[in-house]
């Protein structure tokens, strides 16, 4: 039997070969009530590495409260398709948090987090946000349920986009201590029927869905 050809790196996206790690700033007055998050507050667009083209622009900050996200959508010519029946498949954002910040494992623990925010789909006329949880495919240990209020989202939306501010409270996040554990386990995914995927660590190559080695690195500073 002959010997297999190597495999030829420049068919592997680039993000695979580097472990992240980012800075995400401190906000004050961050809660469920409204906040806006300017440009310092801007995540770095990782996906350009392997050519892609971020079409969202994503701004994350922290508080001993709780987390918030901020994402903007242009470029559409029709309304996010959003169904609060169908969580997983709808346009918006899809986040998960480590906040043990455990890099070593590929099943996600209590500590290990997902929620799913979207600019519509929610309310008896389909047009307001969403907020909600997601469980972790194959996950040790599922992180608790969220109860009402933990999680919240508001909604901005044009003939040509959108704008989603999503906030997790300190209470939804198991095991969020910033003081005591000034890291996090973390990625992205926005979704969009028109604009395409675009997630922060690794790419759809790689189950990052459900595997916490397949997310970056954040500080909290």
């Amino acid at each position: 039997m002959s010997d297999a050809e190597p495999l030829d790196a420049s068919l592997l996206p680039p993000r695979q070969f580097f472990r992240f790690s980012a800075d995400v700033k401190r906000a004050e007055k961050l809660d469920a009530a409204g906040f806006s998050l300017d440009e310092r507050y801007w995540l770095p667009s990782l996906a350009e590495l392997d050519g892609q083209r971020p079409f969202a622009d994503v701004r994350m900050a922290w508080s001993p409260s709780g987390i918030a996200w901020q994402v903007t959508v242009e470029g559409k010519t029709q309304l996010p398709w959003c169904r609060d029946s169908r969580l997983e498949d709808s346009d918006g954002l899809q986040v998960w948090v480590d906040t043990r910040a455990t890099f070593n494992i590929h099943r996600a623990s209590r500590f290990c987090h997902r929620f799913v925010f979207l600019p519509r789909g929610g309310g008896p006329a389909g047009d307001q946000a969403v907020a909600d949880q997601l469980l972790i495919n194959r996950a040790r240990e599922n992180a608790r349920p969220v109860r009402p209020r933990e999680l919240s989202a508001r909604a901005q939306t044009t003939a040509s986009g959108y704008t989603l501010w999503a906030f997790a409270s300190a209470a939804a996040l198991g095991g969020y201590d910033p003081a005591q554990q000034p890291r996090l386990g973390f990625t992205y995914a926005v979704l969009d029927r028109q604009r395409g995927l675009q997630t922060f660590a690794l790419g759809p190559e790689f189950p990052y869905e459900e595997d916490p080695s397949c997310w970056a690195e954040l500080r909290l500073v």
